[in-house]
């Protein structure tokens, strides 16, 4: 891949967008990124770190919007970071996005793609695609209400304001915000844990959750029962059960 760097290590995934100098999402590089997303699927993956340097990424490459003005297609089926996100907010293991400098737009829109979002103390995020007549096209509107509710979320996209990573921990947008020599070691320290701990059980507490959230309650509580009763014969229950039991420390397969 020319734009996404691809690698693990142990069972953890690490993928880094590498599009000097601020990671314009373009629809090449959005393309890579769902193919990094579909490698990470691997059962050998038990969680993911998505980062990039020196910035996370500035937003949607803005010549591409503009390569639609000039042939006059339509863009409303034809953005590929949007598939991108849905791929990575389907993957059935935990996800941290490591965001440093700037997730402006569709940046932002695909760190809310992660399960987690670890900032630096000096990041900045926000939708601020009002401000070229638009509105946010790959979730923005969607996922960020679900974070931060409906007023915040206004304010947000209506003002298309920059958002501090201190003001994101705040209203529930960040979940860690640290140092920036701190962030990716962090990020990578939390996901060998989730890495090493019980996969499908992970991967059924994150399809139940996705899945309840906004449903009335008898409806989530379905899901969820599903969930519990398909985890309730995996490998790894048995061995939690059992290092109970033995007030011993479980290992976890993943299995």
């Amino acid at each position: 891949m020319q734009f996404v760097e691809f690698s693990v290590e142990g069972s953890v995934a690490l993928i880094r967008l590498n599009r000097p100098p601020v990671n314009a999402l373009s629809a090449a590089l959005s393309l890579e990124l769902a193919e990094a997303f579909g490698l990470a699927g691997d059962e050998s993956v038990r969680a993911v770190v998505l980062t990039g340097e020196p910035h996370f990424a500035a937003g949607a490459d803005i010549k591409d919007f503009q390569a639609h003005y000039d042939t006059g297609r339509q863009t409303a089926h034809d953005i590929p970071l949007r598939d991108a996100i849905r791929t990575l907010e389907l993957l059935p293991k935990p996800v941290v996005a490591a965001v440093r400098g700037y997730a402006l737009g569709g940046g932002l829109e695909l760190a809310m793609g992660a399960d987690f979002r670890y900032l630096t103390e000096d990041a900045l995020v926000g939708q601020p695609e009002i401000k070229l007549g638009l509105i946010p096209g790959a979730g923005g509107t969607q996922r960020l209400t679900r974070l931060v509710g409906v007023a915040k979320a206004r304010d947000i996209v209506y003002s298309g304001r920059f958002v501090s990573a201190r003001e994101a921990l705040e209203i529930g947008l960040a979940d860690k915000v640290v140092g920036p020599e701190g962030l990716l070691e962090l990020a990578l320290e939390d996901a060998r844990a989730w890495a090493e701990g019980p996969t499908k059980a992970l991967a059924a507490a994150k399809r139940a959750i996705n899945e309840g959230w906004g449903l009335p309650i008898e409806d989530g509580l379905a899901i969820e029962r599903v969930a519990f009763d398909q985890v309730f014969w995996t490998e790894d229950a048995r061995a939690g059960v059992a290092g109970f039991i033995a007030k011993s420390e479980p290992r976890f397969e993943g299995r």
